[in-house]
């Protein structure tokens, strides 16, 4: 139920069918997405379902006519489709498979879930095309990147599966930031964090958390904010008096319309950008003027930060590797399974950037 922490259930999990692999999850992590649609009530949240999408695992079995990847092989699965032939997923002006949409509670081609209780055969709803908070999880091959033998560490793989891509993708592809440019951060978790290393001159961090401002400016902040000590002044008005005039890229991390609204006004007239990065269960309108738009504004929103998970997330590994992405920094803490309660709580308190929950057994010596 809503809100209800997690349960511990002994589910069947079906042969994967043709275009999907069945996975072993190694390591998994919670990412505020899942927090929020573990709040959710209603639609697009659906009861029972099994959560998480942040993972690293190895395919354990595959349906006919696999040839992607292979049995062994070290993957991480992805809530963002590529199809790699769909209109979308051939053009560079889109990471938005338009062949494999999202089916909220099963598997992409055929809708139906691969999960059920052992005890009662009761199906249960797969979440966002991932479903990570299992032992065992299948996923349709668009949804699955292959990891090369020998690189990049499972726990830091995780990562590259959602937040740390979003906000590097966000910085990189969707907002194209250039050396010298002033960027405003909103919300200092993963995602946000993950973009501070874009290389701007000036990148100025707004958090309540104090904790998580002093985490920023080891990573690339060079100014934070606390929007409670303004001195009765708005966020924005602060961030155009340190900007002479508004910042060129600001980047919503949060997914509150009214934050949204607070970011589009902190940038610049005549050319300022704003990308929506938060994931909201608010579905009120952001209220932008109308005039502000005539006068060069922009805002436009990014999913999984305009990456395309085959062709991206290698490159990301790569640059990891090469000691040009910084990793490390994002795991505050690790644990078992069995403690995913106490990792859920830790997320929601701020108490972390991301809890690296692993398998029985899987964890890296």
């Amino acid at each position: 139920m809503a809100g209800q922490p997690l349960e511990m259930e002994e589910v069947e999990v079906a042969p994967p069918r043709a275009h999907e692999v069945r996975i072993r999850i190694l390591c998994t992590s919670l990412c505020h997405t899942d927090v929020t649609f573990w709040r959710m009530k209603d639609l697009p949240a659906m009861y029972p379902s099994i959560l998480g999408h942040e993972a690293t695992g190895v395919v354990e079995s595959v349906g006919d006519g696999m040839v992607e990847v292979a049995v062994g092989d070290t993957v991480v699965p992805v809530f963002s489709a590529q199809c790699g032939d769909c209109a979308d997923c051939l053009s560079d002006r889109s990471n938005i498979c338009s062949r494999l949409p999202i089916r909220p509670g099963g598997m992409p081609r055929d809708g139906r879930s691969r999960f059920s209780f052992a005890s009662t055969g009761e199906p249960i709803y797969h979440f966002i095309s991932v479903s990570s908070f299992s032992e065992y999880t299948v996923v349709d091959v668009a949804h699955v990147v292959k990891i090369e033998p020998g690189g990049i560490p499972h726990e830091m793989a995780c990562l590259l599966s959602c937040c740390v891509s979003t906000g590097v993708g966000a910085a990189w592809k969707v907002a194209a930031v250039e050396p010298g440019s002033s960027v405003a951060v909103f919300g200092l978790g993963a995602v946000g964090l993950a973009g501070a290393g874009c290389g701007a001159k000036r990148i100025i961090g707004i958090d309540l958390n104090p904790e998580k401002r002093e985490i920023g400016k080891r990573l690339g902040i060079t100014d934070v904010i606390d929007p409670n000590g303004t001195d009765g002044r708005t966020v924005s008005e602060v961030i155009k008096e340190m900007t002479g005039g508004g910042a060129d890229y600001c980047f919503e991390c949060i997914g509150s319309t009214p934050v949204m609204a607070e970011a589009f006004k902190s940038s610049r007239m005549g050319w300022g950008k704003t990308i929506v990065l938060g994931v909201s269960n608010d579905v009120g309108p952001i209220s932008i003027p109308s005039h502000d738009i005539l006068r060069g504004r922009s805002v436009v929103g990014s999913l999984f930060g305009g990456l395309k998970p085959k062709t991206d997330i290698p490159v990301l590994a790569q640059m990891y590797l090469d000691k040009e992405l910084e990793l490390e920094e994002f795991v505050t803490h690790e644990m078992g399974f069995n403690e995913i309660n106490t990792a859920l709580e830790l997320l929601t308190q701020g108490k972390c950037l991301r809890c690296i929950i692993w398998m029985n057994g899987a964890r890296e010596k």
